[in-house]
This record gives structure tokens, sequence and C-alpha cells, in this order.
């Protein structure tokens, strides 16, 4: 395996410290291709808290994944050195703006030296300090797999909450709307700014209905059209998912996707060229036997075959 340390995966899942996926817990992330990352902050939920533990149980599931991919018998840790960095080590987590600055100086080297980040929150305000660290010279395309928007703007006098990554993203120049979609919306809302506003400013908005009358694959290829060929942000909160599938989250939507539609989803999604991603919302204190760390593990899988997918093909260009 190119990079990776084969005895830590020959080791029972059982065994060992675990990190992302089992590979090895890498300090010197200039190593790396793609770097796994944790990020344990909730300090901008708006209701329940508790995704401060979801890189740890994250870890914890993703031990059960197995590298070889059952459909396309690809191995992303057959052509990508892949490890795990660690988690945002925070000076600051009682004040949003100054925890969001933790985050960027982590990632910010990682991007500036053209590694790829695969990142496991952690509320969804932690995407935004992240897309500030990658410093795009041009916005980004943004795929967003999600029950809301999260183009709300302040909520009790902060502008920073996880139902603002978006808009505060937009405002700040690092995505294009115009190159941007928002998958799975659904739910209703006390106000519908957050609607509005990512329609007005050109995002293509999915809502759940024209999911489920457009499919997966269909979904998956109007996603590929709208983002185009420049880099793109995979953005995946796990509130996509039904309640029944993933019960451990803060904002829980029902009438979401199921499990297996979003895996389809997400393999029809090959072929984009990514610049980095994450999974979020994923809050074990709200879980039912592990089964929401488990779906975000196995998401954080599908993205990885992504990514190490969309890296090789770079290189044989």
């Amino acid at each position: 395996m190119s990079g990776t340390d084969v005895s830590q995966m020959q080791l029972p899942r059982f065994a060992g410290i675990p990190t992302f996926m089992r590979v090895p817990f890498v300090q010197d992330w200039r190593t790396l291709d793609i770097a796994l990352a944790g990020v344990p902050y909730d300090g901008g939920v708006t209701a329940r808290p508790g995704a401060r533990f979801g890189p740890r149980e994250i870890r914890n599931m993703s031990t059960m994944t197995r590298p070889i991919h059952h459909v396309t018998r690809f191995n992303p840790f057959d052509v990508c050195r892949i490890g795990d960095v660690g988690d945002v080590p925070f000076s600051n987590l009682y004040d949003v703006e100054l925890a969001h600055a933790d985050i960027r100086q982590f990632f910010a080297p990682l991007f500036a030296a053209g590694k790829l980040p695969l990142i496991a929150g952690g509320d969804h305000s932690i995407t935004y300090p992240v897309l500030q660290a990658m410093r795009p010279t041009k916005p980004v395309g943004l795929v967003h797999i999600d029950a809301h928007t999260d183009t709300w703007d302040t909520f009790k006098g902060s502008k920073f909450t996880h139902g603002a990554p978006f808009r505060r993203a937009i405002e700040a120049g690092l995505i294009d709307p115009h190159r941007s979609i928002q998958i799975g919306i659904r739910g209703a809302q006390g106000s519908d700014e957050g609607w509005r506003y990512s329609q007005a400013q050109g995002m293509r908005v999915v809502f759940i209905e024209a999911f489920e009358t457009m499919g997966p694959a269909a979904v998956a290829a109007f996603a590929r059209e709208v983002v185009g060929d420049g880099p793109v942000y995979l953005s995946l909160d796990v509130d996509a998912l039904d309640p029944v599938y993933a019960p451990g989250t803060g904002t829980p939507e029902i009438g979401g996707l199921t499990t297996r539609e979003l895996l389809a989803l997400l393999r029809g999604l090959d072929g984009i060229a990514w610049a980095g991603g994450d999974v979020v919302e994923v809050s074990p204190p709200y879980d039912v036997g592990g089964n929401t760390a488990l779906a975000g593990a196995t998401l954080m899988y599908e993205m990885l075959c992504l990514f190490a997918s969309h890296l090789s093909r770079t290189r044989h260009a």
C-alpha cells in the first residue's frame, strides 16, 4: 500500500489505537497526498450540541472500514499516501470567531502545500474557516449534501453558526454560487431566508421531493454539470440522511435520504476535480448503537475513494 502502514490494517479491528480507517497517525503531513483530520468543535450549534465528539466516534467506527470498494474494486490506499493528521488543537473554544481562527491556522499550511484534506466534524460552522484556509485564487465550486441550505444570516447575535457557513463563504468570495449545488434540502423553517438567499445567489437547490423524482444518478449527473471542470469542495452533513439511518445529529429532519441513495449519489460524483471535503454533524450523544458514526465513517470512505480517484487521474493526465 502506497504510504500506508500495512501492519496497522492487519491488526484485529478491535485492537490498536483508533485512527481514521486505521491509517497511520502522521505528524509530518508533507509526506501525504490526502490528510484525514478531525475538528472536534460544536460551538456553532443552534439547538442540540454533541458534534464535538464526532471525530472520535467516527474514528472508532471507521475501524470497520476495509480498503477495497465492492463496486469499483478500487483501493484508494494503493494509489495515494493517506494518513490521519489528528485533530485541530483549539486554544480558544468559547469564542466562535477565535475557534474558527484555530481551524484556519491548522488547515492553511495543508492547502498551501497542495494537500487534499478530508475532514470529520464537528458542526457545520467549521466549513467556513476551512474554506478560508484554502485561500482559493478564485471561488471554488461546491457540492453540498444536507437537509438545510446553511445560508441563513445571523442567529442570536452570531454570524458564524452552523446555519450560516455557505452564506459567509459566498460573501467572502470563497465559493462560486453558480458552480454550487445543494442536495436533499427539506424541513419546515421559521424563515425562508436561507432558501431564498441560495436561489437568489444562483445556487441550484435540489429539495428532497425533486431528488425523489430524479433519482441519485440523475442528480449526480446534474451536479457534475453544475460544478463543471474547476476545483470543487464537497460538504456532507449527516442530517441529509433520514434520522432512521442517522439519529445522532444536531438537527434531524424526517423524510431524508436513505443510506443506499446517498451512497449511489456519491458514487455518481466521480470525475469531479475535488479540492477537499468534510463530513459533519455526527453527534454521538444522540446516536443509537453507533449507527450515525458508522454512517459517517462509511461516507468518509466513499469520499476518500472519490478524492483518490481524482488524484490518480490527475497524475496520469
